[in-house]
C-alpha cells in the first residue's frame, strides 16, 4: 500500500430528470466537474496576488509532496447530492483539504446550481481511505 499522498475525486452519477428518473450527464461535464474540484482545493486555501501577478497559497506538508511527486489521483463515483455532502463533512472533520463543487447550471441541470463533485486531499491514504475506501472507481 502507497504511503505518498493522493487526490480523491468523487463525481456524482445520478441526477433527478424531473420525470421521477435519473440520468448520467455528458462525460465531458462529468470530467470538467472532477476538474474544477482537484483545482478548487488549492484555491481555497487563502490565494494572494502579489503585485507581480504571482500566486501564493499555503500548503499542507502532504500537499507539497504531493504538487513536486506523481500527482496521484483517483476518480470514485456516488449517486447523491446527500453523499457529496456527507463525505465532505467527513473530510472535514478529518482536517482533509477538500473542495465541493457546485455547477450554476448553465449547460446542464435545468439552469439549477447542482453539487455534482468534491476533491478530497491530497493527503495520506491513512485520512483519506477510511471515507472514500467503500466508493467504486468511476
Amino acid at each position: 500500500m502507497s504511503t505518498e499522498p493522493k487526490q480523491v475525486i468523487v463525481v456524482r452519477k445520478r441526477y433527478p430528470d424531473g420525470r421521477g428518473g435519473y440520468y448520467r450527464p455528458r462525460t465531458g461535464k462529468l470530467m470538467a466537474q472532477a476538474a474544477h474540484a482537484s483545482m478548487k482545493v488549492f484555491f481555497d486555501r487563502g490565494v494572494v496576488y502579489s503585485s507581480l501577478g504571482k500566486l501564493a497559497i499555503e500548503l499542507t506538508e502532504p500537499m507539497i509532496k504531493w504538487v513536486n511527486g506523481i500527482f496521484a489521483k483517483i476518480v470514485v463515483g456516488c449517486n447523491s447530492e446527500e453523499e457529496l455532502i456527507n463525505l465532505a463533512q467527513a473530510a472535514a472533520d478529518a482536517n482533509i483539504p477538500h473542495a465541493l463543487i457546485t455547477d450554476v447550471g448553465r449547460t446542464e441541470f435545468h439552469g439549477e446550481p447542482t453539487v455534482t463533485a468534491l476533491a478530497i486531499g491530497p493527503d495520506y491514504p491513512e485520512k483519506i481511505d477510511p471515507i472514500t475506501g467503500g466508493l467504486k472507481l468511476l
